[in-house]
């Protein structure tokens, strides 16, 4: 850095949060500041402050002084136009932020975010204010000679602004920037308003300039080659001291100003503490008095309904003496932090909700350990009951404050926003998220602009491993696919696409909403802190410019409003009982019911809350669960580190293993996991009982263990081995301990959050085993567009022996339904119907009476409900199979079905009738287009377009003799032979590739067969080798190969070859035996058999009580479509091929 002061200082620095425009990641530019000791830069980003507290926090850190700012759309006289604002103190970014707040707030879903010139000399106070450049709002007022508007304008904010107002010349080698800066240097020197050179930084180095231009493109939605589009001139990256004093050295005034501009800033937003909101009450009582009040009669409640009905070991004054000093301990610990408004608002909204019919959660994370909490209604978890410690939610020396995590019904989780917004008024707002562009993105968004046709492109993204667990960067991806270089070489756009993506990639796209999480502070939370609103989501409520991130450090506290499907499933399955009037108290289920165990430890658990997968279905048989601790165990366990455990568990839980205790002072702390560390609690309950830590001490102690910093742990387990010999344990034992906990606490589990869920597992186990047919219809329910979720269904279904009701107009619902015994096929899941309009559909059968007929359905339906897409989905399904099975007549008739049912429609708006056409009630026959019925193959592969699955049939079910005869089998079939290798047929359900740790490309399969769903894993070679010809719908042959059995477990199968159908079916036989009858046609056989080819033929002729064989001098051509063809002959009784 230069000596003296004169030194450029570049104010118009634009972050990734300039989306789509700005390119600079504010990680990357602290480090450029501190290698470059830069000395203060200015954040300018456009209509936002969403990056002013992380780069306040990250340039002060790197040594830089930030200058906080942003641009804003000022609208007058029809004129919508930026203009930048910094703040230069406190009150001066409070006006920033309400201003910044205001644009958004004010502003319609058609129109930019801006503010009027009254708002901005309302709030005007410590802001300095830029003109801008001629893109901004006084280069519009001037391209559109609105020079008086422009004058009187520029004297009004000097009015007000005084010594704060600048005008900005600006230098990037643009069109019209020059007779700008002529205009503008004649008004300073009428106004005496001081000039201020300024440079609009985009990106850091000049080499970033072609991406910058492609991510402007990507913005806009224009091609790169579009001549007519506005383009950035190259000069936008961040140049040095001695370029900009160069390119503005014949104005030395603005140099000058820019150069002393930092000197007028002493301000920089900083970290907060938390603000706690607070929150009224109709008896004027303080929040602690008010939260103490509840609490104790919410225990009054509990105990007469709950604790007290499920608690028979002790006396009830025993009870209540325990659950008194619990709930007293919590009081005081969370009054002395603060935090009983926090508390009473969570009680409040979840109050509404239940008394609304609005599901909630009986608990989720930390906070279900809390007593106060199940008496306030928060959670439906009693603490004590489970063994849950209040402390692992909140203690004195927690560093970051904790926040309830409550699920909601997921359809009706936005009455709860409604009610907040109400409630709260202004004081409300959901929290912003951003778009990146990730791997795929960039690479999609990137190849739209430069002009790569969209289908090569796709295959390009799909180069891409889909991984959420495990994301792949562009450039690990790149460097794992060698099709990458394949697709360079071919081609030198893609080249391009692969330079421009891997510059962008992590960049902010767009702006969005993180729809679960809310804050709450006071009545003018937009003068406190930044607000945007996304009018593309019908969320009622704003959303701070703020992140996650940046709102916690901003001091607000949130407040996560989750939706959780289950929820839903449960509450239309108790609804649907209901109308049967079976009515079922879910909170109120026996807990210890056989029948339940009996059906989870079967491992049939498709639909099952946290159950379902497929490693979780062989744990759960394998553990034969038989009380409730058992679910929240596998909960806990059933994760990457601890899922090791669970063969440990299930031995000592079925007498096969005698638990390790690690020692006996721990036995009864670890008993009821059979000596396993399962959760965090259990570590914090071993610090208090060995080492004398408070439970608070105790949290500590686990959250250092679990981040394994070696500095603290070192000082944690002195104090732990010193706690320990007070209490007559010796320091060998201590040491050993400590030892032994320390792997298990860092994958340690929260018992709360496993407690709670465990429950909700339960109560869904509880529906399957007593309701299943109305349990199921209700989860397909709110599965309507997850096909391969309906998949499984079907597949359990099938297996249950449950009768699933075909697609029928007459018969089935928009939704699914279970009717004595069967469930109806919902018509809202089947791809393009759409929910609303089936809906109406069969309101108009239920109210109207059955459809009588096709053309009695176009007659009688809204024309608003029918189109194109539709009526082929509903074809492709066989909705209308009751009036025509010929589905392909039906199909191309589509166009004039919907002009017909147009004609009908406008007549009846008109009050006519047609002359020739009879009214609804008349049954008469539509007048179909001719057409050739679809085969058997072409209407399954249509259905399955549909539906996603097959319904009606099985497209392998016809080669089931030729299967028997080349032995193929079942999946199901080759699992339960001895045999370890052999052939099965399967068709395409679902593929997904992925990249192992090593970078080998892999696929994980889902097949089908008349048995069921199968999946198997194809690795590198056979992959690769037959990639193009692997899609859904397709079948397929398969050689199949079983590994040796590791113990207790199933034996792994490997794909070792993969035939397309086709190419089995068609590929000629090396010998066939044609068995005939004494009536054969020795003529017609010949005609058959008249093409030579690979195929050795003989013929068996059967005459009373002998048989005659012959052979064919020369091969024949012969495959399926002979063996079709001679099977239906009536003279041949047996071919073998």
């Amino acid at each position: 850095m230069l000596a003296n002061n004169n030194v450029f200082n570049n104010i118009k620095i634009h972050t990734q949060y300039s989306i789509c425009e700005g390119a600079i990641k504010i990680d990357e530019l602290a480090e450029y500041c501190k290698a470059k000791k830069i000395r203060c830069l200015g954040l300018a980003d456009n209509y936002n402050l969403c990056g002013a507290l992380e780069f306040s926090e990250k340039l002060s850190k790197a040594g830089t002084q930030p200058i906080i700012g942003t641009q804003i759309n000022l609208k007058e006289d029809n004129i919508i136009g930026k203009i930048t604002l910094y703040a230069k103190t406190e009150d001066g970014y409070k006006n920033l932020t309400k201003l910044s707040s205001l644009s958004y707030l004010k502003s319609n879903e058609d129109e930019e975010p801006a503010c009027s010139l009254t708002d901005l000399l309302k709030n005007s106070k410590d802001l300095i204010l830029l003109t801008g450049s001629y893109r901004d709002f006084f280069g519009k007022l001037l391209h559109f000679n609105k020079i008086k508007n422009f004058n009187e304008t520029i004297d009004l904010l000097k009015k007000h602004f005084t010594n704060r107002i600048y005008i900005e010349i600006q230098r990037h080698n643009e069109n019209n920037e020059k007779n700008f800066e002529n205009h503008l240097l004649n008004i300073s020197k009428s106004t005496q308003i001081p000039l201020i050179a300024t440079q609009e930084v985009f990106y850091l180095d000049k080499d970033m300039y072609e991406a910058h231009d492609a991510l402007t493109c990507i913005g806009k939605k224009n091609f790169v080659d579009d001549e007519n589009r506005f383009k950035f001139s190259n000069q936008h990256f961040l140049k040095n001291h001695e370029e900009l004093e160069k390119l503005y050295s014949d104005i030395p005034e603005a140099l000058e100003n820019n150069y002393n501009f930092h000197l007028r800033f002493n301000f920089k937003p900083n970290k907060s503490k938390p603000i706690l909101p607070s929150i009224t009450n109709d008896n004027q009582n303080s929040p602690e008095e008010e939260l103490t009040k509840q609490a104790q009669e919410g225990l009054e409640n509990r105990m007469k309904n709950f604790i007290l009905k499920k608690n028979s070991s002790k006396t009830h004054k025993e009870i209540a003496e325990i659950y008194k000093d619990r709930l007293d301990h919590e009081i005081n610990i969370i009054n002395s932090m603060d935090y009983s408004s926090y508390f009473l608002i969570v009680s409040d909204y979840i109050k509404w909700a239940k008394k609304n019919s609005i599901p909630v959660g009986p608990g989720r994370g930390s906070g279900a350990g809390s007593l106060v909490a199940y008496c306030l209604d928060i959670t439906d978890l009693d603490p004590i009951k489970y063994d849950l410690i209040f402390e692992r939610f909140l203690n004195p020396d927690r560093i970051s404050m904790p926040d309830f995590d409550i699920d909601f019904c997921e359809e009706k989780r936005d009455q709860v926003f409604e009610y907040l917004k109400k409630r709260y008024k202004d004081g409300v707002a959901h929290i912003i998220t951003f778009g990146k562009l990730k791997a795929r993105m960039v690479l999609r968004d990137v190849g739209r602009v430069i002009g790569l046709p969209y289908g090569h492109v796709d295959r390009i993204c799909k180069m891409v491993p889909f991984d959420p667990s495990r994301p792949l960067t562009l450039q690990e991806s790149i460097d794992r696919e060698p099709r990458f270089k394949e697709e360079v070489k071919n081609n030198a756009k893609v080249k391009k696409l692969l330079e421009l993506s891997l510059k962008l990639e992590g960049l902010n796209r767009n702006m969005a909403t993180h729809a679960a999480g809310v804050v709450i502070a006071g009545d003018k939370l937009a003068e406190q802190f930044p607000l945007y609103v996304d009018h593309g989501s019908n969320l009622v409520l704003p959303s701070t410019q703020y992140d996650m991130y940046s709102s916690e450090n901003a001091g607000l506290v949130k407040f996560d409003l989750l939706g959780l499907k289950t929820l839903t499933v449960i509450d239309k399955t108790l609804k649907r009982l209901k109308t049967k009037k079976i009515d079922l108290d879910i909170s109120k289920i026996n807990q210890n019911d056989e029948k339940v165990f009996s059906l989870l430890s079967t491992g049939e658990t498709t639909g099952l809350f946290q159950l379902e997968s497929a490693g979780m279905r062989e744990a759960i048989k394998q553990m034969k669960p038989n009380k409730f601790d058992d679910i929240i165990a596998l909960v806990a366990l059933y994760r990457p580190g601890p899922m090791s455990n669970i063969p440990i568990y299930n031995d000592c839980k079925n007498g096969l293993k005698e638990p390790d205790y690690i020692h006996p002072i721990l036995k009864n702390i670890l008993k009821s996991t059979y000596g396993i560390i399962i959760y965090q609690e259990q570590v914090m309950q071993i610090a208090q009982t060995l080492a004398g830590f408070t439970a608070g001490e105790a949290d500590i102690l686990r959250r250092a263990m679990g981040k394994k910093k070696k500095a603290e742990l070192d000082k944690q387990k002195e104090r732990f081995i010193n706690g320990a010999i007070k209490n007559g344990i010796t320091k060998d034992v201590a040491n050993f301990v400590f030892t032994k906990i320390e792997p298990f606490a860092q994958y340690g589990f929260n018992k709360s959050h496993a407690a709670a869920y465990a429950m909700i597992a339960y109560q869904t186990a509880y529906l399957k085993t007593y309701h299943k047919e109305d349990f199921i219809a209700a989860t397909m329910s709110t599965e309507l567009t997850n096909t391969s979720k309906l998949r499984e269904f079907v597949e359990e279904l099938k297996r249950l022996k449950v009768e699933i009701v075909r697609p029928d107009i007459n018969k089935c619902f928009a939704e699914f339904k279970a009717l004595d015994g069967k469930i109806y096929y919902g018509l809202g899941a089947i791809k393009n119907v759409g929910y609303e309009a089936i809906s109406n559909i069969i309101n108009e059968r239920q109210r109207n009476g059955k459809f009588k007929s096709f053309d009695n359905f176009i007659s009688r339906v809204d024309s608003k409900d029918i189109n194109k897409l539709q009526l082929e989905g509903l074809t492709k399904a066989g909705v209308f199979d009751c009036f025509e099975k010929d589905r392909n007549k039906i199909f191309i008739s589509i166009p004039k079905i919907i002009q017909q049912n147009k004609n009908i429609n406008q007549d009846k708006e008109n009050n006519q009738s047609s002359l020739f056409g009879g009214s609804e009630g008349e049954d008469n026959q539509f007048e179909f287009l001719s057409s050739k019925p679809w085969k058997e193959k072409e209407l399954l592969t249509e259905e399955f377009k549909s539906l996603g699955f097959y319904i009606s049939n099985h497209p392998l079910n016809e080669y089931e003799e030729i299967f028997n005869q080349l032995k193929i089998t079942s999946f199901h079939q080759f699992n339960k032979d001895e045999t370890s290798e052999g052939l099965v047929a399967g068709t395409i359900m679902s593929l997904q590739e992925k990249k192992s740790a090593k970078g080998t490309p892999y696929a994980i399969i889902k097949f089908s067969d008349k048995k069921g769903e199968f999946e198997l894993f194809l690795f590198s070679e056979v992959l690769i080798n037959n990639r193009d010809k692997l899609k859904e719908a397709e079948s397929f042959v398969l050689t199949i190969q079983k590994d040796k059995a590791a113990e207790n477990s199933p034996r792994r199968v490997n794909v070792k070859k993969i035939l397309s159908l086709d190419e089995v079916l068609n590929k000629p036989y090396s010998k066939v035996t044609i068995e005939l009858s004494e009536n054969y046609k020795i003529n017609e056989l010949k005609e058959i058999l008249s093409k030579h080819g690979e195929t050795e033929i003989s013929l068996v002729v059967k005459m009373k009580n002998k048989k005659a064989h012959y052979s064919f001098q020369k091969n024949r051509k012969f495959d399926l479509n002979h063996l079709k063809v001679l099977k239906a002959k009536e003279y041949v009784t047996k071919i073998t091929v």
